[in-house]
């Protein structure tokens, strides 16, 4: 692997540049904190012109570009979209300025940083090994340079759709679908693009209470579809859940709330499964580990993310070839700044 020998953090430490943080939010508190962690001054906050109102964050006034804007800036984006218009002005913002978007993870407080990925070296290595094309080789490569660097450059330069990750998976007419952090049925829908509307049977698990809500009035015309108000885990219980982030919401130590969780296994004792989305905020690697007997005995085709925790780019690939080495897998990044949606396809 050409893995660059620098990280963002070191950069901007040495840029003696005004450094702006684009965006409020969750992604900005991290940023904003390891730039305070580092020493690093930040010169001010901005947000687009049309969010701009007087607010206030983190003790700055936050402010339009053209009110902070001067030849000499950094500026560091700390939000996430796949909004093609949203990127479209990223990059476009990117031409006038040096532009980067640092990665902070979604969940855990691994940074990825030079030193992050030193000490997981053979690990990384190990991966890049085990994937089954030389794209996803590529995009393997790539994805640490950004998350290294926060160079736009990275990323933009392994961008794909949907359509032709789906290709990988081929999903047939009599599928059976199991949707792990099925949301408002957003990916349920997708399923069935995919599959022109025809199916076997789909099991839907989401445990938040208002998105079940949504997620049971989408399907409410479907047939043979079993919907669970509850989460995926390593073991079957309960477990704190925090409510409080809409989409990202999740099993959490900390969460007000206790919500029934379940295994893959339990859910597929005697039925078998033939494909298995998981977008479950964080909770990928315990979802792996409560289906470890279905994976070997179905090899069920696997959609994960692959994003939401620093060491998940390794981790998780490592952990399903060891559970079955049968599997074929890639590694595919879809348009979103930060890489959010970076998925790995498993057939």
């Amino acid at each position: 692997m050409n893995i660059i020998e620098r990280d963002i953090w070191s950069c901007l430490k040495n840029s003696g540049k005004n450094i702006i943080i684009y965006g409020m939010g969750n992604g900005a508190d991290k940023i904003i904190n390891e730039l305070e962690r580092l020493n690093i001054n930040i010169y001010g906050v901005m947000a687009s012109d049309d969010f701009v109102r007087g607010q206030s964050f983190r003790g700055f006034t936050v402010k339009k570009l053209s009110e902070l804007e001067q030849d000499d800036i950094i500026i560091l984006t700390a939000f996430g979209s796949q909004r093609t218009d949203v990127i479209e002005n990223i990059l476009g913002l990117a031409q006038k300025h040096k532009v980067f978007a640092p990665d902070v993870p979604v969940y855990g407080d691994n940074i990825f940083n030079k030193e992050f990925y030193d000490s997981n070296r053979d690990k990384f290595e190990k991966v890049f090994d085990i994937f089954a094309d030389d794209f996803s080789k590529k995009v393997f490569e790539n994805e640490i340079n950004f998350k290294l660097s926060g160079e736009l450059k990275y990323l933009t330069d392994i961008f794909t759709d949907k359509d032709e990750a789906f290709k990988i998976l081929n999903l047939g007419r009599n599928e059976s679908y199991l949707d792990l952090g099925a949301y408002r049925g957003d990916t349920v829908e997708e399923f069935l693009r995919y599959t022109g509307g025809h199916y076997k049977n789909i099991t839907a698990l989401e445990p938040d209470r208002k998105n079940y809500r949504k997620l049971m009035e989408y399907t409410k015309s479907l047939s043979d579809i079993r919907l669970w108000n509850m989460g995926i885990w390593s073991s079957d219980g309960d477990m704190y859940f925090d409510a409080s982030l809409g989409r990202g919401s999740s099993i959490h130590i900390g969460g007000s709330k206790k919500v029934p969780v379940t295994k893959i296994d339990t859910l597929y004792q005697v039925q078998k499964v033939s494909y298995i989305k998981f977008d479950v905020e964080g909770a990928e690697k315990q979802a792996l580990l409560g289906g470890i007997n279905t994976l070997r005995r179905d090899k069920p085709k696997l959609n994960i993310a692959l994003y939401h925790r620093s060491e998940d780019i390794f981790e998780l690939p490592l952990l399903l070839h060891e559970i079955n080495p049968d599997y074929k897998i890639y590694l595919r990044q879809h348009p979103h700044i930060p890489a959010w949606d970076m998925n790995l396809y498993a057939v």
